[in-house]
C-alpha cells in the first residue's frame, strides 16, 4: 500500500544570520517596515522571495498606488505621508510617477507608476536605509522560543534550508505566516474576495483612445445585453500609464470549478487560476482590440507574474479593523496614521465601493490603530499588510498600498521600541510611538492635512 506521507530525517538548520529586526516580505508594508526599523538603527533583514520588492504593486502588475489620498470635505488630499513621501519623490525624480487621476466612480484619487522604476526606487529607498535584503528566500516556518516568543524564522532557498534568528518580527506575508507558525489566532473568510491577474497593453493610439477608461465598460455592457458574450466581471479599469502609449488593464476574476474565489494559500487553486486569468486575458483583450478606438494595432506586452492575491489569512490581533470604522471615519488613541479608500469589495461578478456617508461634507478618512498590528499570544511578532487584524470588509479597504506604507512605518519604528524599552511590542509607549512618527513626517489625522 502506497504511503500517504513521507518520512523526512532530523536534521540540523544553520543560523545564517542575526538580527535585531526581522521583515518577512517585501510588499509596501514590509518595506516601510524594514526601513523605518533600520533608519532606527536596529539590524535589520528584510526575507522576499521574489527577486525584487514592492509586492502586488510590482509581481501582481498593480502599477497604481491606491489610498495615498482621501476626499476631505470635498478636497483631494494626499493623507498618507512620512517616508512614503521620500519613496514617491524618488520615483517621481526617476519619471516613473503619474500625476494623481480621478478613480472608484471619480470620487477618489490614485496614482499609476512605472513598475520597473518602482522596482530600482524601492531598492535604493531600503537599501540607503541600511537594511540588508534577502530575495528569493521563502519563509516557511518559524523556530519558537520558550517564552512566547519567536527565535528564529526558517527559509528555504537554492542555498538550501536556514535559520534567521531575530529578536522582533514583522510579518508582510500578506497570508499571515508568521502569525499561524508562531500559533496565534487568524481567521479566514468563508467566501473570499475575489483575486485578479493584472495585464500591460501598449501600442495604444491615445488620441484615437481618449477617455477609453470610460467606454470600455459600455462596449461590454452592452456586448452581455446583446448576448453576444459574457465577462468575468463588470466594473473594469484600464487606465494610460506614465506613458499613455502603455495602458494598464484589471478586467479579470479567478474562481474555481464551483465559482468560488481561487484561495492564494492553496497551492492547486493558485495553479488553476494562473492559468483561467491568463486566458481571461487574451480573451478580454481581443474584444477590446476589435471594439475599442485607439486599440486596433495594440498588443500585450506584460502579464503579470503572479495571480493578485487579496484576501487569504487574517490575524486575529487586540483589535479589528472593520467596515463600521472605515465608513465612520472613525478615530482611535492609538491611531498610527490614516487611510481613505473605500471599502472595495471583489464579490462573484462584480466589484461593490462603499464609501462614507455624507458626500462632500465627510472628512473621508479613518484613524488606523496600532493595536490592528498586534497578534495575540506572542510578544515579539508585528503584523502588517493585508493580514493584519481587520474584518473581512474592513480589510478590502485597509488592504491597499497607503494605508500598508502607514502600518509599515509605525511597526518598524515600534519595533524599534521595543528594544529600546525592553518590553513586548503590545507594551511599548503609544504616545512615544505617535511622536516619533510624527517627527518622520508621518500624518497623523489629529488636524485637516495639509493642502500640497
Amino acid at each position: 500500500m502506497m504511503s500517504h506521507a513521507i518520512q523526512e530525517q532530523p536534521r540540523a538548520t544553520p543560523v545564517i544570520g542575526e538580527y535585531e529586526v526581522v521583515v518577512v516580505g517585501g510588499g509596501p508594508a514590509g518595506l516601510m517596515a524594514a526601513a523605518s526599523a533600520a533608519r532606527e538603527g536596529r539590524s535589520t533583514v528584510l526575507i522576499e522571495r521574489y527577486g525584487f520588492l514592492g509586492g502586488a504593486g510590482t509581481m501582481g502588475g498593480l502599477s497604481t498606488f491606491c489610498g495615498l489620498h482621501a476626499r476631505v470635505r470635498g478636497e483631494h488630499r494626499r493623507v498618507v505621508r512620512g517616508y512614503a513621501d521620500e519613496l514617491l519623490d524618488r520615483l517621481d525624480r526617476m519619471d516613473g510617477l503619474s500625476e494623481p487621476h480621478l478613480s472608484v466612480q471619480d470620487r477618489i484619487q490614485a496614482q499609476a507608476f512605472d513598475i520597473s522604476a518602482y522596482k530600482v526606487a524601492a531598492d535604493e529607498f531600503l537599501v540607503g536605509s541600511g537594511a540588508d535584503i534577502l530575495f528569493h528566500a521563502t519563509a516557511v516556518g518559524a523556530a519558537m522560543a520558550a517564552d512566547e516568543r519567536i527565535d528564529a524564522v526558517l527559509i528555504e532557498s537554492k542555498s538550501g534550508r536556514a535559520a534567521i534568528r531575530g529578536q522582533v518580527f514583522i510579518d508582510g506575508s500578506g497570508d499571515a505566516d508568521l502569525v499561524r507558525w508562531s500559533g496565534a489566532p487568524v481567521e479566514k473568510s468563508a467566501e473570499l474576495l475575489y483575486p485578479s491577474l493584472m495585464f500591460r497593453i501598449n501600442g495604444v493610439d491615445h488620441r484615437s483612445a481618449g477617455e477609453a477608461w470610460r467606454t470600455v465598460a459600455t462596449l461590454m455592457e452592452d456586448a452581455e445585453a446583446r448576448g453576444e458574450r459574457t465577462f468575468p466581471r463588470k466594473k473594469p479599469i484600464v487606465r494610460p500609464q506614465r506613458n499613455p502609449l502603455e495602458w494598464r488593464a484589471n478586467l479579470t476574476q479567478l474562481s474555481n470549478e464551483d465559482g468560488s474565489a481561487v484561495d492564494g494559500t492553496d497551492l492547486w487553486q493558485l495553479s488553476h487560476g494562473e492559468l483561467q486569468g491568463r486566458r481571461q486575458v487574451w480573451d478580454v483583450f481581443g474584444f477590446i482590440r476589435d471594439h475599442t478606438p485607439g486599440f486596433a494595432e495594440a498588443y500585450v506586452v506584460d502579464i503579470a507574474p503572479q495571480i493578485g492575491i487579496r484576501e487569504t489569512y487574517r490575524s486575529l490581533g487586540a483589535y479589528q479593523l472593520s467596515e463600521a470604522d472605515i465608513l465612520g471615519c472613525v478615530d482611535f488613541e492609538d491611531a498610527i496614521g490614516v487611510q481613505g479608500w473605500p471599502v472595495e469589495a471583489h464579490v462573484e461578478g462584480t466589484v461593490e465601493f462603499r464609501f462614507p456617508p455624507g458626500g462632500l461634507e465627510s472628512r473621508g478618512f479613518n484613524q488606523l490603530p496600532y493595536r490592528m498590528l498586534l497578534p495575540q499570544g506572542v510578544d515579539n511578532l508585528l503584523t502588517v499588510g493585508r493580514s493584519a487584524s481587520m474584518t473581512q470588509w474592513g480589510q478590502s479597504s485597509a488592504r491597499v498600498t497607503g494605508p500598508c506604507f502607514v502600518m509599515g512605518q509605525a511597526a518598524g519604528t515600534a519595533a524599534h521600541l521595543s528594544l529600546t524599552e525592553g518590553t513586548a511590542v503590545g507594551g511599548i509607549d503609544v504616545a512615544r510611538l505617535q511622536g516619533r512618527l510624527a517627527d518622520a513626517g508621518a500624518y497623523l489625522g489629529t488636524d485637516l492635512p495639509p493642502d500640497d
